[in-house]
């Protein structure tokens, strides 16, 4: 089960093939964490500054395009809100939440090294958030329970989906001729 990435893609480094999965150049993208079944990246390992010095808040980002579509769907369908009130309700959730707000608080501070500061992004939840109870990515909650397993609450959104990886590889799938429209 693999994907032509090994013999099409010699030569890319993960970089041009997050590139590839995003259609853009990826920001502050320092490596990959996560590939799916088919070696392609899937999730990403982000600094908290890009390349200008700006802060890029998003530690953890899904690249699988697969994925990134499904997560949206549940994002579409209330998920963030559902999600943010399931949190608030269950205490274990809550306490799942607390513990990966502080381990991403954590790792930022690892990932900034002599660059930390007092930069208050610093500071943000998962996604970026200003307020860890309340939910702004769902992407970035899975991403974070991919990269770092046993985070119950990222674990359970990614539970609604119902399959995680495609049955091919994305990155075959981007080699494709592009389809001419119907008219």
């Amino acid at each position: 089960m693999y994907c032509r990435i090994g013999h099409y893609h010699r030569g890319m480094d993960d970089r041009e093939l997050v590139e590839r999965q995003l259609g853009r150049r990826p920001r502050a993208f320092r490596r990959v964490v996560v590939r799916c079944p088919f070696g392609a990246p899937a999730v990403t390992e982000q600094t908290p500054y890009d390349e200008t010095g700006a802060p890029f808040p998003t530690t953890y980002y899904v690249t699988c395009p697969q994925l990134v579509a499904a997560i949206s769907r549940l994002e579409a369908a209330g998920g963030v809100e559902r999600w943010s009130d399931e949190a608030t309700r269950d205490p274990r959730l809550a306490d799942s939440l607390a513990r990966a707000t502080a381990e991403q608080r954590r790792v930022r501070a690892e990932l900034a090294g002599d660059d930390a500061g007092a930069d208050a992004t610093l500071e943000l939840g998962i996604g970026g958030s200003h307020k860890p109870e309340q939910l702004k990515c769902l992407h970035a909650h899975a991403a974070f329970a991919l990269a770092r397993p046993g985070y119950e609450l990222g674990e359970r959104i990614l539970d609604e989906i119902d399959s995680l990886w495609p049955r091919t590889c994305c990155m075959d799938a981007r080699e494709a001729p592009p389809m001419i429209p119907s008219r």
